[in-house]
């Protein structure tokens, strides 16, 4: 890092370098409004000023000289004239008879004699720089839907616009026409043209990036993400190829290698809490705001089954038997319901109402007699599976939000709001260690390994977390998330991790190769 900026309030709006690269341009938000104009060298603010009450959206410096340059506004344009020796500055408004627009974006032409702006109405101004004059408004008869995002100027002189319905479009400079343009799923965020202009990446807002040609604009889908928080993430049993993770709308399954999306099961409007493949791999299990649980098949993403109103408010914690045949299921209301699952019917086997408040997670032990259910009210749960009765109850002052089983299932590992990492014993119930998990935020994600001798947390830090079990220490930290983790699964072969977000990122982690190691030797035959 070379600097670090500080003068702006709470938001920076917009930043512009000069076409030298000696200074930089920046513009506060609402609550600051101000332009500031930095040395790059030196790290020093030159000029500061409020940029008056109209609210400023974007600044562009000209692309010959960095002594002027240009801020839109809600509801007007101003080009600045900067006397960097001086420090001081000039703005002239841009008067636009009775046209009133709030404009969004601004590109300039390579001689610095147009501006031509993109607005919230979806049409395009034209300005004159070189005597400060609007010129025209365009194209006739047309508005792109939902406002104009973005605008670029191609070396022929053609614009190119991206607009908030994810209409791409070419329109000539000159005449002021449409001539071709094209649809991408979500609104039009951002435009980066390749050096030669021949190409150029679209960014939207429904986390996708597309590859397009600047003659007939055929956009080639390159990247997916989620656009919203992602609540859950599950490995299929004994399968590290591919993983799939869910959040509002949809659940999608990734390929680990290649990072690509494979599949993409939709049910709009809905957002899904948990998900949860079968241990013969042939369904995918998932609960739902809308109280039901849906299973679909892993290849084509069809509906199998859906259990209806198999909780009140939504299904939030799910897992399965290790013999396929039962279901466990957990809810917004704190009940834990068991469902046998045949080919054609599903039938409730047991409802335990013990816990008082939202169920977090649930884990089946090896011999799918046993199940341990986790809840916001702050205690935990082992539930006999097959008579439908509670084994015993563990109490925290915490809202737990996940549970996990020791792989010899002697000892069950808790974590939750209090920021603590908590060993119980099976036994008797009692809390044999507790861990501080984080100085700052609460955890809410667990993973352990195969060989139970490490485990990961993460939380509202947003820091993964690599634990020694029997010392108890951090060994690793994992720094890359930009909101809270909100789950962590680590893959059957113990090489990867997979961690999502509040801010609907998927960081994949190389498990440290001495942890790869240890499971190494105890595969090996004695």
């Amino acid at each position: 890092m070379m600097h670090r900026l500080k003068l702006h309030k709470v938001l920076i709006q917009s930043l512009s370098f000069s076409f030298d690269e000696k200074y930089l341009a920046s513009l506060g938000g609402q609550d600051d409004n101000t332009l500031v104009i930095w040395d790059i060298e030196s790290g020093k603010a030159l000029i500061g000023n409020p940029v008056g009450m109209n609210i400023a959206n974007k600044v562009q410096f000209f692309n010959n000289t960095s002594s002027k340059c240009l801020t839109i506004h809600n509801y007007g344009i101003r080009t600045w004239d900067l006397d960097l020796i001086k420090k001081k500055v000039q703005y002239t408004e841009i008067l636009m008879n009775q046209i009133k627009r709030v404009f969004t974006s601004c590109v300039i032409d390579p001689d610095d004699q147009y501006a031509y702006l993109g607005t919230k109405t979806g049409d395009i101004v034209e300005i004159s720089l070189f005597n400060n004059l609007f010129k025209r408004i365009g194209p006739t008869k047309r508005l792109f839907s939902q406002g104009i995002n973005q605008i670029n100027l191609l070396p022929n002189g053609d614009l190119l616009l991206g607009s908030g319905d994810g209409t791409l479009a070419k329109v000539g400079s000159r005449d002021m026409l449409v001539k071709r343009e094209a649809k991408v799923m979500g609104a039009v965020t951002s435009i980066s043209l390749t050096a030669d202009s021949t190409h150029f990446f679209c960014g939207t807002s429904k986390a996708t990036i597309y590859w397009c040609n600047t003659d007939d604009i055929a956009p080639e889908l390159r990247n997916t993400c989620h656009y919203e928080r992602i609540n859950d993430v599950a490995f299929p049993a004994g399968y590290s190829e591919l993983f799939a993770t869910c959040s509002l709308n949809d659940i999608r399954v990734w390929n680990t290698k290649t990072r690509q999306e494979l599949l993409r099961i939709e049910v709009p409007g809905l957002e899904c809490f948990c998900v949860f493949f079968q241990r013969d791999g042939k369904a995918i299990l998932s609960g739902w705001n809308d109280g039901k649980v849906r299973a679909f098949l892993p290849q084509s993403g069809k509906l199998l089954f859906a259990i209806n109103d198999a909780h009140n408010h939504g299904v939030t914690a799910i897992s399965g038997t290790n013999d396929c045949q039962k279901i466990v299921s957990g809810g917004m209301e704190g009940e834990v319901r068991v469902w046998r699952i045949g080919r054609q019917t599903q039938i409730m086997e047991g409802s335990l109402k013990e816990h008082r408040g939202r169920v977090s997670d649930i884990k089946i032990n090896k011999e799918d007699t046993q199940a341990v259910s986790s809840s916001f009210d702050g205690s935990c749960i082992i539930w006999d599976i097959i008579n439908s009765t509670r084994i015993m109850c563990l109490f925290e002052s915490t809202m737990f939000k996940q549970v996990l089983y020791h792989p010899d299932e002697s000892q069950v590992l808790t974590t939750g709001s209090n920021r603590k990492i908590t060993y119980w014993d099976c036994f008797d119930g009692q809390a044999i260690r507790m861990l501080d998990g984080s100085d700052s935020g609460e955890i809410n994600a667990l993973s352990i390994t195969e060989s139970g001798e490490y485990f990961v947390s993460g939380g509202q830090d947003k820091r993964v977390k690599l634990w020694d079990y029997d010392e108890g220490t951090c060994q690793y930290q994992g720094i890359g998330h930009s909101g809270d983790i909100t789950k962590i699964s680590l893959s059957p072969d113990q090489k990867t991790m997979v961690s999502v977000g509040t801010e609907g990122a998927i960081f994949m982690w190389h498990v440290p190769q001495r942890i790869i190691e240890t499971k190494a030797d105890q595969d090996m035959p004695q």
